[in-house]
């Protein structure tokens, strides 16, 4: 889910430019490096001259600070459609969504959910999948977004 380190270290750059860090994607390419995937939102949407410049402050940041260790590869974008949903407070703005949701271990037998996002209740993210209620805990959810 969301790497912490790289949001504390990141997010009051982004803030400061006026930009939502919604959250922090790192991805082995391989023996190629990492990639670093950052989605960045405003209430005016996302254009790509928004991506560069984020792309070049927190280049300037992560250059500095050297989180990462080797080589990696920065991707600054938009969420998108199918908007990666990465917090608690993600999954509770977009209730009443149809979302995918992808289980780092089986419950009830699968892993992957698609259905209705119910509600929050407590640590459990609430999703109804062809009319059977599921309560997935968040702490075991890989990966979620919505479904356009």
């Amino acid at each position: 889910m969301l790497d912490k380190e790289l949001q504390e270290l990141l997010n009051p750059t982004i803030v400061a430019l006026g930009y939502e860090l919604v959250g922090i994607m790192r991805l082995s390419q391989g023996g190629h490096g990492v990639l670093l995937r950052i989605y960045i939102d405003s209430p005016d949407g996302i254009t790509l001259s928004d991506c560069e410049k984020v792309s070049h402050q927190v280049d300037g940041v992560l250059s500095v600070n050297s989180p990462i260790q080797g080589h990696y590869t920065l991707e600054v974008s938009s969420p998108g459609l199918e908007r990666p949903l990465f917090t608690l407070e993600h999954f509770m703005r977009f209730t009443g969504h149809k979302v995918k949701i992808h289980l780092m271990r089986p419950k009830d037998g699968r892993r992957n959910f698609i259905g209705t996002l119910q509600k929050v209740q407590n640590n459990d993210v609430v999703i109804v999948v062809d009319g059977a209620e599921y309560n997935l805990p968040f702490e075991r959810i890989d990966k979620a977004h919505i479904v356009p």
